[in-house]
C-alpha cells in the first residue's frame, strides 16, 4: 500500500469529502493541516507545482491532484490500482 499524504485546512468541504471517500474504501492517510504552520502550505504549493487549494492529494510522490480527481478515480475503478 503507498503512503498517502492529503494537505487540508479547516473548514474546507472539499478535504472532508476526500476523507469520507477515503474512510469508505478503507484506506489510511495521513492529513497534514496547512492552516497550522506557513512552511506547510509552502510545501504543499511546491510539491503540488504551484496547486494552491485544497486538498491536495498524493499516493506516494505521485501527485492525484483534489478532491474531484481522487472521486474521478474510485468511479473509474482506477483507484484501488493505483494504490498497489
Amino acid at each position: 500500500m503507498k503512503n498517502i499524504i492529503m494537505y487540508t485546512g479547516p473548514m474546507c468541504n472539499f478535504c472532508s469529502a476526500a476523507k469520507r471517500l477515503f474512510s469508505r474504501n478503507n484506506i489510511k492517510y495521513q492529513e497534514i493541516d496547512i492552516s497550522t504552520k506557513d512552511a506547510l502550505r509552502d510545501e504543499m504549493i511546491k510539491r503540488a507545482n504551484g496547486k494552491k487549494t485544497i486538498p491536495q492529494i498524493f499516493f506516494d510522490n505521485l501527485h492525484i491532484g483534489g478532491y474531484e480527481e481522487l472521486r474521478s478515480l474510485e468511479k473509474s475503478g482506477k483507484l484501488n490500482n493505483l494504490l498497489k
